[in-house]
C-alpha cells in the first residue's frame, strides 16, 4: 500500500513537471485567451505590453471613444474592461 502511495505521488509530481499544473487543477480556459486577445485588440497593444503601455493605450482609446467626442458609453466600458483585464494579467507574472 505504501508503494502505491509513493507511485501516485511521483506520478503527480511528474504530471506537474510535464504539464505545468497539478492533475486536479483545471486546464486553462481557452476563452480567457480569446478575451485577452480581444482586450489587446481593443487597446491596440501587443502581447508583451507593460503597465505603462497599457495605460497609455487606454488613455488614447478613451479620448477617441468618449461620448463627448461622438463615441458611446459602451465603448468606454469596453476600453475600461480591456484595461482592467490586461492589468490583472500582468500582476501574477510580475510577482513570480
Amino acid at each position: 500500500m505504501l508503494k502505491l502511495l509513493w507511485l501516485i505521488a511521483l506520478a503527480c509530481i511528474a504530471w506537474r513537471v510535464l504539464k505545468g499544473r497539478w492533475p486536479w487543477q483545471k486546464k486553462p480556459q481557452i476563452r480567457q485567451t480569446f478575451a485577452l486577445a480581444h482586450a489587446r485588440e481593443v487597446l491596440g497593444v501587443s502581447a508583451g505590453a507593460g503597465r505603462k503601455d497599457i495605460l497609455e493605450a487606454h488613455r488614447r482609446r478613451l479620448a477617441a471613444v468618449h461620448p463627448d467626442r461622438g463615441g458611446s458609453s459602451e465603448q468606454v466600458h469596453e476600453a475600461n474592461a480591456a484595461r482592467d483585464m490586461l492589468l490583472a494579467e500582468l500582476t501574477p507574472k510580475s510577482s513570480a
